[in-house]
């Protein structure tokens, strides 16, 4: 069976030392690293099925590396952080990370996450049909993670994408943020709905950008949200 490989991105010797114990004991390969700089070279040489990658380090951030290996390939990242700011948790997304989780965390639950997001990449790459939405002059191609508005190629993150595309397969049906958390994810939200809300927010900045004049994601007020044209 092929292990998976992790690349762990923490400049904190203890910290890196313990997530790189107990993920070799769930059958993991980890490359553990200290630096932005040695993290991008392990990127570009190896396979890598995920990056746990701190945000607190010298001479390259977490931010700025997220930026350079999203140049490079898709692979799936998750933040980890000490930080709890809406501010850094919304940056995280914007940058393209799939997942954000603080220090100090349990195991247990930081393996859960690295399964989920491993899962779906992959469930992902499995999947052969061509996924095409058109609404209006919105169209969303999962299959290539491209979204255009009026023609114009929006930005949106590997999660924007998913959490756009799911809306909008299901038009005026209302969605709670658990419930997209969980169908995005992989996994229940433990309580973490403030990250839902976050790429929405995203999503409509991006979307209202393109002065299309379509509210394509509406709140429904003590429910969710829901896609409509």
């Amino acid at each position: 069976m092929i292990k998976n490989k992790i690349l762990v991105v923490e400049d904190e010797k203890g910290i890196r030392s313990l997530i790189q114990l107990y993920l070799e004991s769930k059958g993991f390969i980890v490359y553990p690293v200290s630096s932005g700089q040695e993290a991008l070279g392990i990127v570009k040489n190896e396979n890598l099925s995920l990056i746990l990658l701190d945000i607190e380090m010298p001479y390259m951030d977490g931010f700025e590396v997220c930026q350079k290996i999203r140049q490079m390939k898709n692979i799936p990242i998750i933040f980890i952080s000490s930080s709890r700011e809406l501010a850094d948790k919304v940056r995280s997304f914007e940058l393209g990370g799939d997942d954000y989780i603080t220090k100090p965390f349990d195991f247990v639950e930081l393996e859960a996450r690295v399964r989920a997001n491993i899962r779906r990449y992959k469930d992902e790459e499995k999947k052969q049909v061509k996924k095409i939405l058109q609404y209006n002059n919105l169209e969303i191609h999962l299959d290539r993670y491209e979204c255009y508005l009026n023609g114009k190629l929006l930005p949106l993150s590997t999660r924007e994408m998913e959490i756009l595309f799911l809306l909008a397969q299901h038009p005026n049906q209302v969605w709670s943020a658990e419930q997209l958390y969980d169908r995005i994810w992989g996994y229940d939200s433990l309580g973490d709905v403030q990250t839902i809300k976050v790429h929405i927010s995203n999503i409509r900045r991006k979307l209202d950008q393109s002065n299309d004049g379509v509210n394509y994601i509406q709140t429904v007020r003590g429910f969710g949200y829901k896609f409509t044209s």
